[in-house]
C-alpha cells in the first residue's frame, strides 16, 4: 500500500464515527438474553441506576468477576463502551465479531496508552457512555487492587459525570482463581455520582484518592456463605509460598489445598475462611495469606537465583499480534524461572532477561504476558499453572536493581 493510500485510510478511520446505531440494538438484545441468566448464575441483585437523565457518564467500577461488564450493562439503559485489554482484540475472527457488535475501546495493559485516551475522548465527544475498571485487574484476594492515579487525569480530560459502580461479594461468588461459580448472593449498584462541577477544582491527586476510596472493597471478612464442593480448586493459581516451608507448589482438590513439599493441608470454608486440616493455620482469609506471600517475596534476594531456578515447569508459548491474533510458537516447552530471567527450552531457546522486559502482567486466571523489546509473548500452562509468581519475581528484581529494594509493588 502506498503512503498516499495509507494516509487516506488513516483519515477515513479518524473521521469514522465510533458510535453506531447497531450498538443500541445489540445492547438491548444482550440485556434481555443475558440479564436473566446472569441473575440466576451469580445470584446478583443489580440495582437499576435511575439518575441517567439521558446524558453520558464515565462509569468507574471495581473488578471482581468475569461477568462484571454485564452487571454494568444491566444497571444502565444506554450502550456502554468498555475499555478492554489487548487479549480481547487478539482472538482473530472472534475479536472482529466483538468489535462489530459493541466496539470496546482497546488499551494496552499496564502501559500509558495514548491512543486509548484519544479513543475515549472521541467516544465522549460523540455522546457515548464509557466504562473503565481502573484497577486494570481482577482481585486475586478479595480486596480492590492498585488503581493508577492517571485515572483522575483521564476523568478531567473527559469532563463527564463519574458514576461509581460498586460490585460487592463477587469474590465470594467467583474468585479470580476459581473455575466455578458458588451459590451465594452479591450486589452491584451505582453508589455515587461525582459531577464535573464537584471535581473541577480538585487537584488530580485529590480526585484519584477519592476514586480509590469510593471503589475500595475488602472481602476478607465473613459476609455470607458461598457454597460449592470445589471451593478450593485452583487456589494454587494464587498461592506459592507456604508458611511452613517457603517457596513451594500446591495442589487443590474439592475444598482443600495441600503443599506438595511439606504436606500442609488447608480447607476453604463456605464463609471464605481458611482452616488447617491437621494443624493450626495462621491465616483466616486468603488476603492474609496473600500479604504474607508478598512480604516473603519482598525479602527475597533475587541475585541468589541467577544460576539456580526458583521454578521449572511446562508451558505453551505464543506470540501475541496485538489487535489481530495469537500465534502458537510451541506447546510443552520447559520454562525455568530465575531471579533475573526466564528461559524457555524447546525447538528453539527463548531467554527473557528481566533487564530487557518492560512489563509482565497476568491476564485472566493464569495467563502471563511478557512485553519483550517490541514483541508481546504469552505463556499458558496447565490448569494449575501459577502465573502470578513470574510477575512477582520480575517486579521484585526490578525494585532491587532500580534502587528501591524496600519497594512493595509486585505487579498488583
Amino acid at each position: 500500500m502506498s503512503k498516499e493510500s495509507k494516509g487516506r485510510e488513516m483519515t477515513q478511520k479518524k473521521n469514522e464515527k465510533w458510535i453506531k446505531k447497531r450498538h443500541k440494538t445489540v445492547t438491548e438484545l444482550l440485556r434481555k438474553v443475558i440479564g436473566p441468566y446472569t441473575v440466576w448464575k451469580y445470584g446478583i441483585d443489580v440495582v437499576k441506576f435511575d439518575r441517567q437523565e439521558e446524558r453520558p457518564y464515565l462509569i468507574l467500577m471495581n473488578h471482581q468477576t468475569g461477568f462484571d461488564q454485564f452487571f454494568v450493562g444491566m444497571a444502565f439503559d444506554c450502550p456502554i463502551y468498555y475499555l478492554a485489554t489487548e487479549d480481547i482484540f487478539s482472538m482473530g475472527w472472534v475479536s472482529s465479531v466483538i468489535r462489530y457488535l459493541v466496539e470496546p475501546i482497546p488499551i494496552k495493559k499496564q502501559t500509558t496508552d495514548l491512543q486509548a485516551i484519544r479513543n475515549c475522548i472521541k467516544v465522549a465527544k460523540e455522546g457515548g457512555t464509557i466504562a473503565i475498571a481502573p484497577e486494570g485487574n481482577r482481585t486475586f484476594d478479595g480486596r480492590t487492587v492498585y488503581i493508577n492515579p492517571s485515572i483522575a487525569t483521564l476523568a478531567k480530560k473527559l469532563n463527564m459525570p463519574i458514576a461509581i459502580f460498586r460490585i460487592e461479594d463477587g469474590y465470594g461468588v467467583q474468585p479470580r482463581w476459581s473455575d466455578v461459580v458458588r451459590k451465594g448472593k452479591m450486589k452491584a449498584y451505582v453508589s455515587r455520582v461525582i459531577e464535573p462541577e464537584e471535581y473541577k477544582e480538585m487537584a488530580k491527586e485529590e480526585l484519584a484518592d477519592l476514586i480509590t476510596k469510593e471503589l475500595y472493597v475488602n472481602e476478607a471478612s465473613v459476609s455470607g456463605t458461598f457454597r460449592h464442593k470445589k471451593s478450593a480448586e485452583y487456589l494454587e493459581r494464587v498461592v506459592y509460598v507456604c508458611p511452613e516451608c517457603g517457596l513451594t507448589t500446591f495442589e487443590s482438590r474439592n475444598d482443600v489445598i495441600t503443599c506438595k513439599k511439606c504436606g500442609c493441608t488447608i480447607q476453604y470454608l463456605p464463609t471464605k475462611e481458611l482452616k488447617g486440616v491437621d494443624s493450626e493455620f495462621p491465616f483466616r482469609f486468603v488476603a492474609e495469606w496473600y500479604d504474607y506471600q508478598k512480604a516473603f517475596v519482598n525479602r527475597l534476594d533475587t541475585e541468589e537465583y541467577k544460576e539456580l531456578p526458583l521454578y521449572e515447569e511446562k508451558v505453551s508459548l505464543y506470540e501475541v499480534i496485538i489487535n489481530k491474533n495469537k500465534n502458537l510458537i510451541q506447546k510443552d516447552m520447559d520454562v525455568a524461572l530465575y531471579g533475573d530471567k526466564m528461559i524457555l527450552l524447546g525447538q528453539k531457546e527463548f531467554v527473557f532477561s528481566f533487564d530487557d522486559v518492560s512489563v509482565i502482567t497476568v491476564l485472566g486466571k493464569n495467563k502471563l504476558n511478557i512485553y519483550h523489546d517490541q514483541n508481546v509473548y504469552q505463556l499458558k500452562g496447565d490448569k494449575r499453572f501459577n502465573a502470578l509468581k513470574y510477575m512477582n519475581i520480575f517486579y521484585r528484581h526490578k525494585n532491587i536493581i532500580g534502587g528501591n529494594e524496600n519497594g512493595e509493588f509486585l505487579g498488583l
